[in-house]
């Protein structure tokens, strides 16, 4: 990997400084969601009908997020592209604590490297794209998708899908994290109006692509009425699973890829995140203590 020109190095510098006082800013303030930085940088940005929201850690963003994010707004069958906007979203429950093993504000120059590659890599099938980097301090999807509404950075019809792997999926509708009922009532008002993109998880930890489409054929079939579950979140696609990768492609993580930058192995990172990402992270040294 190349190590980034001096001009590139100074702004991703200053955009270091911007994003740490605006996280002390809004650790500190009433809000739940921000907008951060949008890209292209414009002063109006196009009203968009539909919001692709990729909500992670991005400790660092991996080919793997490239590969949801490609797939989410290449192939969903959707408006035009002047209608579609992606936003990269950002956890930062405790802000005032030091986040580890990258700091936030270092995540958020990762996304901003990754967004740039995000829209070079679709720009002739996308043009128009817009990309937000955001953070929220809500743990819950449905609370952070209510937080997004209620902002007013995005019309009210402007329909949210949120990018998710099948792991997630299964913790967002597991009964106990919703208590004191301990059904999933809290999700019908989310998912009556939203969308999850589901991608599949393929190691042994979750079971097979046929185990994981009959989780939401129980769904659908009506085996989890009695957990709040509605049918229809299946068979009118509210709940969808997509492919994330093709059949032989390394499975890719962020643990790897933390693996690699210990070791500085260069060539290991560019099979794991952008170039842009992989140079930032061997050029600040990031993740050399995890």
């Amino acid at each position: 990997m190349t190590t980034p020109s001096p001009s590139s190095n100074s702004m991703l510098r200053t955009s270091l400084q911007t994003y740490r006082s605006a996280i002390r800013t809004f650790a500190s303030s009433p809000s739940n969601f921000q907008i951060l930085k949008s890209l292209p940088s414009s002063s109006q940005r196009p009203a968009p009908k539909t919001l692709y929201i990729l909500d992670s850690s991005f400790n660092p963003p991996t080919l793997a997020h490239l590969r949801i994010a490609k797939t989410a707004l290449l192939s969903d069958p959707n408006p035009a592209p002047t209608t579609k906007r992606l936003l990269l979203l950002l956890a930062t429950q405790n802000a005032d604590k030091a986040p580890k093993p990258a700091a936030f504000e270092q995540r958020l120059v990762m996304m901003e490297i990754f967004a740039a590659s995000v829209l070079s890599e679709t720009a002739q099938q996308l043009e128009g794209l817009g990309i937000d980097i955001g953070v929220t301090k809500l743990p819950y999807f449905a609370d952070k998708a209510k937080s997004i509404e209620d902002s007013g950075l995005y019309p009210d019809s402007t329909q949210q899908v949120h990018l998710l792997g099948y792991d997630t999926l299964t913790r967002l509708l597991a009964t106990k994290y919703y208590p004191p009922t301990h059904t999933l009532q809290p999700l019908h008002p989310f998912l009556e109006k939203h969308r999850l993109l589901v991608t599949y998880r393929a190691d042994d930890d979750w079971g097979t692509r046929d185990e994981q489409d009959e989780y939401l054929k129980d769904i659908e079939d009506g085996k989890r009425d009695g957990d709040a579950a509605k049918r229809e979140w299946v068979s009118e696609g509210r709940i969808r699973m997509v492919e994330e990768r093709k059949e032989g492609e390394a499975i890719i993580s962020s643990t790897r890829v933390r693996e690699a930058a210990k070791k500085g192995d260069s060539e290991a990172l560019e099979k794991l995140v952008t170039k842009g990402v992989g140079d930032w992270v061997l050029e600040e040294s990031l993740y050399s203590d995890d």
